[in-house]
C-alpha cells in the first residue's frame, strides 16, 4: 500500500468528508483539452506520481484530469494549467475599507473580483458558495486582465483587489493584472488566508501594494481543526511580505470558543510586535454564525474590547475593532499624541488630522499607502 503524508491525509479526509472527491478520486475529466479561460500555471513540477502544484502548502499531486483541492488548477496532458484566467464570479466595485484596508488611500473605491475555489475549507467561510466549488460550477463574467483594469478606471477605482476567496490560487490573473495596474498608477491589492509558498509569494510581491492577511488564529490545532490548514506557512507570508516591504494588515475573525482566549491573542500581539513591528495594524472582527458554525453565537462585543485592549497593553499601535458599526475601535488614532486622524462609522470615512500620511498635530508619520504611485 502506497504511504502518504499525515498533512495529505488530513487534506484528503476533508474533502471526502465534503463529498469533494469522486469514488476513483479527484473529480476528474481525462479527455479535458485547455479551453479559453486556462493558462498555464507557473508554479508546478512534474513527479513519479503526477504534476505537483507548488503554490501553496497542499503541494497538491495531481495526474491527467484531476482538479487540485482549491478546484482551480488541473492537469491536462501532464501540465498544470489554471482554469480561472480571466473569468471571476464576483466582481464588485466596494469601499477600500471593506477588504478591509484601514490604511490604504482610505474612502477611495477598489475594483473587486474573485474566481470561485479556495486551497483551505474553513468551516466559518462567509463565501463558502463561491470559496468550495469550481469555476466550472459558477456564473462567471469574461473579464482579462486588461478589462479589469479598463473596468477599474471607469469605476474611477483607484485599486483592485483580489478578494472575497484565497486569490494566490488564481495568481497567473493576479500576476497579469498587477502589471498592467502598475502601468495605470492602479494599486494592486489582496485579503488573502496567507497559505502560500515562499516562491510565489515572492513573485505576487513584485506587484503587489498591499496584502490584508488573515490570521486565523494563533495554533496548529485550530488551524488543523477549524481550516483545514496549518498556522506556520501563514507566520512566514507575514515575514515574508514584511521583508519585501509590502503593506501589510492582519485580520483576526474572533471566534467564541473558538480563537478568543485571552492569552492566545496576547501571544499572538508579542508574535506580530516582535516579527513584524508595533506599527502593523490589526482588526479584531465580529464572527456571526455561518456555513457550519451556525450552532456559535455572535462574538460578544465586550470579547472584542478585551482583544484590542489585550494588543494596546502588548505595544500594538494601530488596532480596530471590525463589524461593529459606532465602535471606538473604528478611529485611527496617533500613537504618539492621541489625536483622532481618520473617523469612521461602518463605510463612512472622514480624514480628520491626517495630512499626506502625518499628523496634523505632531507630525507623527503613520505607516500605509496615502497616495497613488505614478504610472509605470
Amino acid at each position: 500500500m502506497q504511504k502518504i503524508s499525515k498533512r495529505e491525509f488530513i487534506r484528503l479526509s476533508a474533502f471526502c468528508a465534503a463529498g469533494m472527491l469522486c469514488p476513483g478520486g479527484m473529480r476528474a475529466s481525462s479527455d479535458r483539452k485547455p479551453g479559453k479561460y486556462s493558462r498555464e500555471a507557473i508554479f508546478y513540477a512534474e513527479t513519479p506520481r503526477g504534476i505537483q502544484c507548488t503554490v501553496c502548502p497542499n503541494e497538491c499531486i495531481v495526474k491527467p484530469g484531476e482538479v487540485t483541492t482549491c478546484h482551480n488548477r488541473t492537469n491536462i496532458g501532464n501540465k498544470l494549467y489554471s482554469i480561472a484566467f480571466g473569468n471571476p464570479c464576483a466582481v464588485h466595485v466596494d469601499p477600500v475599507e471593506k477588504k478591509p484596508f484601514f490604511h490604504v488611500l482610505p474612502a477611495s473605491r477598489s475594483f473587486s473580483l474573485a474566481t470561485a475555489g479556495c486551497n483551505l475549507n474553513c468551516k466559518f467561510c462567509q463565501n463558502w458558495e463561491i470559496s468550495q466549488t469550481r469555476p466550472d460550477d459558477t456564473h462567471n463574467y469574461q473579464m482579462p486582465p486588461e478589462a479589469v483594469v479598463q473596468h477599474a478606471v471607469e469605476n474611477q477605482c483607484q485599486s483592485i483587489a483580489s478578494t472575497y476567496v484565497e486569490p494566490t490560487i488564481f495568481i497567473e490573473y493576479m500576476l497579469d493584472i498587477g502589471r498592467l495596474a502598475r502601468q495605470q498608477g492602479i494599486l494592486k491589492v489582496m485579503h488573502s488566508n496567507g497559505f502560500v509558498n515562499p516562491g510565489p509569494l515572492d513573485e505576487l510581491c513584485k506587484v503587489l501594494d498591499g496584502a490584508c492577511i488573515d490570521l486565523k488564529g494563533f495554533s496548529e490545532d485550530f488551524y488543523r481543526d477549524l481550516t483545514g490548514g496549518s498556522l506556520a506557512p501563514v507566520l512566514d507570508t507575514l515575514r515574508g511580505l514584511k521583508r519585501r516591504s509590502v503593506h501589510t494588515e492582519i485580520v483576526n475573525l474572533v471566534i467564541p470558543g473558538k480563537n478568543d482566549d485571552t492569552e492566545q491573542i496576547r501571544a499572538m500581539c508579542r508574535w506580530i510586535k516582535s516579527e513584524l513591528g508595533p506599527e502593523v495594524p490589526i482588526h479584531f472582527t465580529r464572527f456571526y454564525p455561518l456555513y457550519k458554525l451556525k450552532s456559535l453565537p455572535p462574538t460578544p462585543v465586550a470579547t472584542l474590547e478585551q482583544a484590542r485592549r489585550t494588543a494596546l497593553d502588548e505595544g500594538l499601535q494601530f488596532v480596530y475593532i471590525g463589524n461593529v458599526p459606532g465602535s471606538a475601535g473604528e478611529h485611527t488614532t496617533c500613537p504618539k499624541c492621541g489625536a483622532r486622524l481618520i473617523q469612521r462609522l461602518g463605510y463612512h470615512v472622514e480624514m480628520v488630522n491626517l495630512k499626506e500620511g502625518r499628523c496634523r498635530q505632531c507630525g507623527r508619520a503613520i505607516p500605509g499607502i496615502w497616495r497613488l504611485p505614478r504610472p509605470t
